[in-house]
């Protein structure tokens, strides 16, 4: 009887395993999602408004949530104060030290990265082609994940209840 119970405990518990796999794939996800979001406003921002950039990081961070409305409002003080660095070098340092705890992919990362390279130049209508580069780019990785994500979360699920039936046979 322990037995069948230890068994039905470790399938239980491996089969949780791929379950969890699956909603860390969703969370990416929703996380891709913001940040396609949060450049949107972004975009619209910048192109409506036509404020000075750390103005336009002030107010669209009223309407997002943490940690993105920490990033941003640090970025409308240290831009609005020029702290004797470059507009790239305050974008880089706050998405590490603000964003880092989303731990994105490096790839995504990156690229968030760069397009800090193309804002903070006073030229709406190039930022705006950037911003409008990044969005493209950034659904395009969305759209990879969209499609690969129902494959994975049932790979995931299959392999969580096999290693739990595997585990079980080899230990009875």
């Amino acid at each position: 009887m322990q037995r069948i119970i230890g068994g039905i405990l470790v399938i239980a518990a491996t089969s949780g395993i791929g379950f969890l796999y699956s909603k860390e794939l969703q969370i990416y996800l929703e996380k891709m999602l913001y940040i396609r979001h949060l450049i949107y406003l972004l975009k619209g921002e910048l192109e409506y408004c036509v404020a000075p950039i750390g103005e336009v990081f002030g107010k669209i961070a009223q309407r997002v949530k943490q940690p993105y409305k920490n990033w941003l409002l640090a970025m409308q003080k240290q831009v609005e104060n020029r702290e004797a660095d470059e507009f790239f070098t305050i974008w880089m340092r706050t998405i590490d030290q603000y964003l880092g705890e989303l731990s994105l992919k490096p790839s995504h990362l990156i690229q968030l990265k760069e397009l800090g390279c193309y804002l903070g130049q006073n030229h709406t209508a190039v930022e705006s082609r950037n911003l409008q580069l990044y969005i493209e780019r950034i659904e395009l990785e969305i759209e990879k994940m969209r499609e690969g994500i129902e494959t994975k979360r049932r790979i995931g699920s299959c392999l969580g209840v096999m290693a739990g039936i595997f585990l079980v046979v080899i230990l009875l």
